[in-house]
């Protein structure tokens, strides 16, 4: 046995403290030899039935374990909480930081020299990756992959792009109850995530875009069995990642960062990997701001022609070729930094130059883009959003991109659902809704509900869409002209907590503002009487979520947890 691997001090210790140790492992069935100082790969699933995009991943472990076992490691696999955003309450944005407190420390308290991880969902991904940021062992990620495309009365329907159609369709009158029912059905038809470019699929292009996934492994659907041979070859290559010492500080550079924010303008991603992003590079330790997420894009073209911006799905897009195609021409237009590692022990620019694009309709040319450079997310400053805002430019309408409007406030979502169908409601579609009380704190947690179905009068009416704005979030499954993230939230005494119907509000994304016409002195008056709202929570994790929750602009994490913490483990009580 060796002394020079992390495991060693569990699986190489003599005396009752070795004996403790390997007895107990080998009640599993496990022979003596795999205490030989073999690296220890933990492999992280969080699959769990009470998170539908996630319920496949053992399958995906026992792959993983194979390529472990051929590559002479020894793998042992450990469950991990799930934050499936389609069942839990109030929302699983909630539990991404608990999450990532528990990966952390199950990897760092454990015999283990590097990790796999494995996520389906929205949140799981960045959960995982901030914790491998924060204690840093070499570890690659490895995700489900998305579901097969959804079929409905023969058209190509996407998961939550379509929920959010159908619901305006039953609002409308246009589609009934049982149609709704059966549509289910023929939206989610196998195991993975949404097949839209959702936050699920955006947050897997990420982990590849980062290099801590493998190339071409974000996009795979989640029952093709590519998608478990992707499995065996990450359980291979990080046996090689231990033997290197390749860990993710090597990997989660600022460049990397970049190269992320870059090919999420050019995927059409979701505005979530804004937030997710920036809690990653601040357990990384990379200084990454809100404005690099505006600077950064704009001369990037979306290339992707994908739902909820397009037309197709995740399993066009990697029919097509996957991301390595979309990096391929970002990094011969000079977008992408090509010297950044990944998981794979070589530059990502090595990594991606042999890709091929098989259907040009589904990810176009730099030259002949789906959407032209500039059309990604903006970032929006003004007296609304001292601190930021943004809107998703690809899913908004663009007679909206400059607007003023009469406010329509509710502080709570809930309000707003109350009187939604109202035919007397007091709005029209050049109004502008504001939904405030949606922020980290102020929900808490941060829901995806800022995108909230029209009043039921307008869509009768026709309208299709008209400006929201909210300090929650929006699912990346969603479309609209939706400003979201307003920072500071209004429960933490942003101006959005100001804001009074009636009052009119500008939106100019060109020229990046986002105001409140109120003068500073009337402003100034109503925050003199303002009052926080008092907080329900007086023990527990949501207390600890809403004392320790950070703002939107510094990716929502604890104060606490930000920077690594490495993966020493202090005592040993044997």
């Amino acid at each position: 046995m060796t002394g020079q691997r992390r495991s060693a001090a569990w699986f190489g210790a003599t005396g009752r403290a070795g004996m403790i140790y390997r007895s107990w492992m080998r009640n599993q069935g496990f022979g003596a030899e795999v205490f030989d100082g073999r690296p220890v790969i933990g492999i992280a699933t969080s699959a769990s039935e009470l998170a539908p995009c996630n319920a496949h991943l053992t399958r995906v472990a026992e792959a993983v374990k194979r390529g472990v076992w051929q590559a002479g490691g020894f793998p042992l696999e450990f469950p991990t909480m799930a934050t499936g955003e389609t069942l839990m309450r109030p929302t699983a944005m909630l539990y991404r930081n608990l999450m990532a407190m528990e990966v952390e420390e199950l990897i760092r308290a454990n015999p283990l020299d590097g990790v796999v991880l494995l996520s389906g969902c929205d949140k799981t991904t960045p959960a995982m990756l901030m914790a491998a940021a924060s204690v840093d062992l070499p570890a690659v990620m490895v995700t489900g992959g998305p579901m097969l495309n959804g079929k409905y009365r023969g058209a190509d329907v996407g998961s939550g792009t379509h929920v959010w159609k159908f619901e305006e369709e039953l609002k409308a009158g246009r589609m009934t109850q049982e149609e709704c029912f059966f549509a289910e059905g023929c939206m989610a038809r196998s195991n993975g995530h949404c097949m839209t470019m959702g936050t699920a699929s955006t947050m897997a292009c990420m982990a590849e875009a980062l290099g801590m996934q493998l190339p071409g492994s974000a996009t795979w659907p989640a029952v093709d069995a590519r998608r478990f041979e992707i499995g065996q070859a990450a359980g291979q290559r990080i046996v090689e990642m231990v033997e290197e010492d390749l860990r993710p500080s090597h990997i989660l550079t600022r460049e990397a960062f970049e190269n992320a924010i870059r090919v999420n303008a050019a995927i059409g991603g979701s505005t979530n990997a804004i937030i997710h992003l920036l809690a990653i590079a601040g357990r990384a330790e990379v200084d990454l701001t809100l404005d690099d997420f505006d600077t950064l894009i704009r001369e990037v073209p979306t290339l992707v022609n994908l739902m909820p911006s397009g037309k197709y799905l995740m399993e066009d897009f990697c029919y097509a070729g996957g991301l390595p195609v979309v990096m391929r021409q970002l990094a011969e237009a000079g977008l992408l930094h090509t010297g950044s590692v990944s998981v794979t022990g070589k530059p990502v620019g090595e990594n991606v130059a042999g890709a091929e694009n098989f259907n040009t309709d589904v990810i176009t040319t730099v030259e002949e883009p789906f959407q032209p450079a500039g059309n990604g997310t903006a970032v929006l400053r003004g007296n609304l959003c001292p601190g930021g805002a943004v809107i998703k430019q690809s899913a908004a309408s663009p007679h909206l991109l400059k607007h003023q409007g009469r406010a329509l406030v509710f502080d709570t979502v809930e309000d707003y659902h109350a009187v939604a169908d109202d035919p007397d409601l007091d709005v029209d579609e050049t109004s502008i809704l504001v939904i405030r009380g949606a922020g980290p704190k102020g929900y808490p947690g941060m829901p995806e509900v800022s995108n909230v179905a029209l009043p039921a009068k307008l869509l009768k009416a026709g309208v299709t869409d008209m400006i929201r704005i909210c300090d929650g979030r929006m699912s990346g499954t969603g479309y609209g002209t939706v400003v979201l993230h307003v920072t500071p939230e209004s429960a933490a005494g942003g101006p959005l907590a100001l804001v009074r119907t009636g009052d009119l509000i500008t939106l100019d994304v060109a020229a990046r503002t986002l105001n409140v016409e109120v003068s500073d002195e009337e402003l100034a008056a109503r925050r003199a009487s303002w009052q926080a709202p008092e907080s329900p929570y007086t023990s527990g994790y949501t207390w600890l979520y809403t004392e320790h929750v950070l703002q939107a602009d510094q990716g929502a994490d604890f104060d606490f947890l930000r920077g690594s913490r490495g993966h020493s483990v202090p005592r040993d009580s044997h």
